[in-house]
């Protein structure tokens, strides 16, 4: 999640936030989706748009009922070929992690064309571009590496913010999203998704407490007149802090009626993610007729190991530290999971993330200093050929037996 700097969110605006919620709120009016409605709730009334990210779609078992030439014609792109899946986690400013590692593959010559691409939260702005190739390098580098706060958020005046839903307005992201996920964009993803590649983003409903995974190349290929609107509002939705930044309402329609969800940063259901741990991955290959191993590449764009702060005593600081702690454990969690998830289907897992070594610190909320230091550390490392992990650090003193 971290975007920007949790500990900083936290000392300056989310605990008075907490604190003082309760005194006053004026929020915008909304029509919250039935409890009955969650699970067959439509969005633009597009078939197969999103799934829950903790269970598998409802959709998972037609594979059974597909005759080879209906999988082979459906799926043109990637039936018989060699897969590479890439799953990028949130991080904020560290997203500079996740451009310098692409921009340094591109520039070492081996960086293959995605299968299969997810994103949450700072991960999701850099998800579209990755997916679509080299092509738009420089837009990915935008949109994570070189972003200000005055790129992202306009922060309120205390009393107002408390009186809203968000301590800062989005409208600089929106703006930002708006000018990079133009037309074309959503016509190439479309074109891929119809070659059977996937892009997907992840977010939390809020109402239901539970990761959604959407499928931005079946929206794109909708022809839906809305589906570019919808699109932006779901990274916008993937990159939205609770309480720091504005919750996104995405409509909804059910049973005649027209609803509405809440959605947030994908962080505050899970750091990174691939696809539904009760999926079943080893039909899909099979179906596919996928040779060899696929290749899951992962990129965590955070530190992995503990970093030791002498901390004072003091209420904001100990919150504000106490939710860094938070994220960095779901993140060592959620990657644990996907490793095990690869390790049981027969996946080929590799993993990077920001190596201990580089200890410069950001000094303010997107510092461009930091995240050219670190998009220049990742970029090097990728351009002589990176030196993926093979397993999550935890499990090196005692690694699986993987099939």
């Amino acid at each position: 999640m971290r975007f920007p700097t949790r500990s900083r969110v936290a000392s300056s605006l989310f605990v008075p936030a907490l604190v003082l919620a309760t005194a006053c709120a004026h929020v915008p009016e909304r029509s919250p989706l039935p409890m009955e409605h969650i699970d067959d709730a439509t969005v633009l009334g597009i078939p197969r748009a999103r799934y829950w990210g903790d269970a598998p779609p409802p959709w998972d078992h037609d594979w059974n009922t597909w005759s080879k030439a209906e999988v082979k014609e459906r799926y043109s792109g990637v039936y018989g070929r060699r897969h590479s899946y890439l799953a990028i986690s949130g991080g904020g400013e560290n997203g500079a992690f996740a451009a310098g590692l692409l921009l340094g593959w591109t520039e070492a010559g081996d960086r293959p064309e995605f299968t299969v691409v997810t994103g949450i939260s700072a991960g999701a702005l850099v998800a579209p571009f990755a997916f679509l190739g080299p092509e738009y390098d420089e837009v990915l580098k935008i949109v994570s590496s070189e972003l200000t706060p005055k790129d992202v958020y306009k922060k309120r005046g205390i009393i107002r913010a408390l009186r809203t839903d968000g301590m800062a307005t989005t409208e600089p992201l929106q703006a930002l999203i708006a000018k990079h996920v133009d037309e074309e964009v959503m016509e190439k993803i479309a074109a891929a998704h119809r070659q059977g590649r996937t892009l997907n983003i992840g977010t939390a409903n809020l109402d239901s407490m539970r990761p959604v995974i959407w499928r931005i190349g079946a929206i794109a290929n909708s022809g839906h007149p809305r589906a570019l609107e919808l699109i932006r509002k779901i990274l916008l939705a993937s990159a939205s802090i609770p309480a720091f930044f504005s919750p996104v309402l995405i409509p909804v329609e059910a049973d005649g009626g027209p609803y509405d969800e809440l959605h947030v940063d994908g962080g505050a259901a899970s750091q990174v993610f691939l696809y539904p741990i009760g999926m079943d991955f080893e039909k899909v290959l099979e179906k596919l007729e996928v040779p060899g191993k696929p290749k899951v590449y992962v990129i965590r764009n955070s530190r992995l190991d503990p970093m030791y702060e002498q901390l004072p005593n003091r209420l904001i600081p100990i919150a504000g530290r106490s939710l860094e702690s938070l994220v960095r454990t779901q993140g060592i969690g959620d990657l644990s999971r996907l490793y095990l998830e690869t390790c049981r289907d027969g996946l080929d897992f590799h993993l990077a993330f920001i190596p201990s070594e580089f200890t410069k610190q950001s000094q303010k909320e997107f510092d461009t200093e930091y995240m050219q230091s670190l998009y220049d550390l990742a970029y090097e490392r990728a351009a002589e050929g990176y030196e993926w992990e093979k397993m999550p650090p935890e499990f090196e003193e005692a690694p699986l037996h993987c099939r």
